[in-house]
């Protein structure tokens, strides 16, 4: 049996504003929160070693949670699932404000993580779906919409701060607002849905081990990525002598030409393939590498910085469009790359500031310069994001895939 995907593309084309938007919203979660960690930590007299434990919290959360995503969408479909998982995502961004002690903080964002990974999860698969309907890379594009609502909902909570905003009303109306634009805009998202007689996921799905690899790839982007924005103002500051203000610049500016390069990311795959894409952005991330590691004036680590972060930007996006690509349940296979690359940002910290301890910041992020330049070895693994259909064609599903989906947007 072959199933054509939506003849006229309206229907996908709509489906991608759709799941762009999703994205946005995400991001606009987590940028909303990230704002107002100060007033928490200043509510709570918090320590910075206790926050420190706070914040991990999310990451672990996701880690055991994103394996969960694959039974909630075989179980809902790929509409449903998305809409409530980033429903319940905004909801939990009212939590955190109004946690009275550490334990509870802890507790309230390992819900926080787990409903993000999840998400997380749910929304990538749509969007590898909805790529393979369109017939030409739109990941990298979409996970640039997360960045850009990150950064713009970042700038609406560093002026509720800046207004002195409690931030427990600033976050309850936010969320709400939030919740408010996912509903409408999941609607545009098709349905896609496993046969009655599919069989159910685990409850609790290891990795597939063909996710595995690609998980590695993903692994060394994402340690680049979040060492670079954790630790980029301390090492302008502390190797570079950086003021005050370059240094606490670091990360916005870090961010956002991680945004810029997502967005352009998609002419780029298209142009020279998930392979070659790849083993371009490892060279320049490891050329970024080499200057901060060589710096000795903020004029030369922060173009440093931004090639890793240029480099880096459409790893991960490449990384998911593989993974969706792997057997009959894509939800399962991302969920394993996620599971796998989002690990790397939960150590990255923790392992820079480690070695730094041990050795020098400067030695820290020589590890970092060797393990974006792996991907110029390793780029091969994402060969499975490689198109295998030509640009802007709508082409039939394969036998094999098809009778797993059901195709239409309702």
């Amino acid at each position: 049996m072959t199933v054509n995907t939506l003849e006229p593309l309206e229907a996908p084309r709509r489906a991608r504003a759709s799941i762009a938007l999703v994205f946005a919203v995400h991001g606009a979660v987590g940028g909303t929160f990230v704002t107002r960690i100060p007033w928490i930590q200043d509510r709570l007299d918090l320590s910075p070693g206790q926050l420190g434990l706070a914040l991990v919290m999310p990451a672990v959360g996701s880690s055991l949670a994103m394996p969960l995503a694959g039974r909630f969408v075989h179980r809902y479909g790929g509409r449903a699932a998305v809409r409530g998982l980033i429903s319940l995502w905004c909801l939990t961004l009212t939590l955190p404000a109004l946690a009275p002690a550490l334990p509870v903080l802890c507790a309230v964002l390992l819900v926080y993580g787990a409903t993000a990974g999840m998400a997380d999860v749910a929304m990538n698969a749509q969007g590898v779906e909805i790529e393979q309907r369109l017939g030409r890379s739109i990941m990298s594009g979409l996970h640039g919409m997360w960045s850009a609502g990150g950064l713009l909902a970042s700038g609406f909570g560093i002026l509720a701060a800046h207004l002195d905003l409690d931030a427990r009303l600033q976050l309850a109306v936010t969320a709400l607002v939030l919740l408010a634009l996912a509903q409408p805009v999941c609607r545009g998202l098709p349905d896609l849905r496993a046969p009655e007689e599919a069989q159910a996921p685990p409850r609790f799905a290891l990795p597939p081990r063909s996710s595995l690899v690609i998980g590695l790839v993903g692994f060394c982007a994402v340690f680049g990525e979040g060492a670079s924005m954790d630790w980029s103002g301390v090492y302008l500051k502390d190797v570079t002598g950086a003021s005050a203000t370059v240094a606490a610049a670091s990360y916005t500016a870090f961010s956002l030409t991680m945004a810029v390069s997502r967005l352009a990311g998609d002419a780029v795959i298209r142009r020279l393939g998930a392979v070659r894409t790849t083993r371009l952005g490892g060279a320049i991330a490891a050329v970024g590498g080499v200057l901060v590691v060589a710096a000795d004036h903020p004029a030369v680590a922060v173009p440093g910085f931004a090639l890793i972060g240029v480099g880096v930007a459409v790893i991960v996006p490449l990384a998911f469009a593989a993974a969706g690509r792997i057997g009959s349940n894509p939800s399962q296979a991302i969920a394993g790359v996620a599971t796998v690359t989002y690990t790397s940002g939960l150590i990255a910290p923790a392992v820079i500031g480690a070695l730094a301890q041990a050795t020098s910041l400067t030695v820290s992020f020589g590890l970092v310069t060797l393990l974006v330049f792996a991907l110029l070895l390793s780029a091969g693994a994402l060969r499975r994001a490689e198109p295998d259909f030509a640009a802007g064609k709508v082409t039939a599903v394969s036998p094999e895939v098809a009778p797993d989906k059901d195709l239409s947007t309702r």
